[in-house]
């Protein structure tokens, strides 16, 4: 293996774990490889916006990743292909990330390939772009058309899309919603709260244990009994002398 095959490998492998992670990954997105193969991830994307045409839709994708990565960009292509604006007919996606820099492209250099990019970076604008074709460079010009100038037809097809794309999800898979994971990322805030007070309040509990077993607190009380014998015997040495 060639040191450009290992590093890409480690990138692919470190991004492949972040991406999965169960609490800061990207929940609308599942990845799988298999495991002779990490250049080849099968890819699905979970549309839980509810203003999205797409809303619902679990469409699955591939991205298929050069050796030379992340100084080449990666291929990405719907499977089934979905009708879309900037979706070819054989599901390869048109989209400025998944393009290297040329000087000679109408594309801003900043939204085209580069290394510092990463899966999740295309991950993300792949879901941007369901929202918000670019009709000016289409794929699909029919659906361009629809797009501009005939909107119910387009969303009958887009809703299709959706029908159909459910029927490929796993078998017990249940489809999240924004509200389910704003809950769950509001109930994961405040357990870390509660643990960080938690461990202030331990933490302070123990310290003024110490300092009671150090025998702090004993001194203390020590110094309080010998003033008040001094103001007793003050007092009853002025009552003697009024006596007298």
């Amino acid at each position: 293996m060639s040191n450009q095959t290992s590093t890409a490998a480690k990138r692919l492998w470190k991004e492949y774990r972040d991406i999965s992670h169960p609490k800061d990954g990207l929940q609308q997105v599942r990845v799988e490889f298999d495991e002779d193969n990490i250049y080849l991830w099968r890819v699905a994307l979970l549309v839980l916006d509810p203003e999205s045409d797409y809303k619902g839709a679990y469409l699955k994708g591939q991205l298929k990743f050069p050796t030379n990565y992340p100084y080449s960009p990666p291929n990405f292509k719907f499977t089934p292909p979905i009708y879309h604006p900037n979706v070819y007919n054989d599901g390869r996606l048109c989209i400025s990330i998944l393009h290297e820099a040329q000087e000679q492209t109408d594309e801003p250099l900043n939204e085209t390939w580069s290394p510092v990019q990463s899966v999740e970076s295309v991950l993300i604008s792949v879901l941007s772009l369901l929202e918000d074709p670019n009709i000016s460079s289409p794929a699909n010009v029919d659906a361009a058309v629809a797009w501009k100038k005939n909107k119910p037809e387009y969303k009958r097809r887009v809703e299709n899309e959706v029908k159909r794309s459910r029927a490929n999800m796993p078998e017990g898979f249940v489809f999240p919603n924004l509200n389910d994971l704003a809950n769950k990322k509001d109930d994961e805030e405040e357990s870390q709260i509660d643990e960080q007070e938690e461990k202030w309040w331990d933490e302070n509990y123990d310290d003024d244990d110490d300092d009671e077993e150090d025998g702090e607190y004993d001194e203390f009380e020590d110094d309080d009994e010998d003033q008040e014998d001094e103001e007793m015997e003050d007092s009853t040495e002025g009552q003697n002398g009024i006596a007298k």
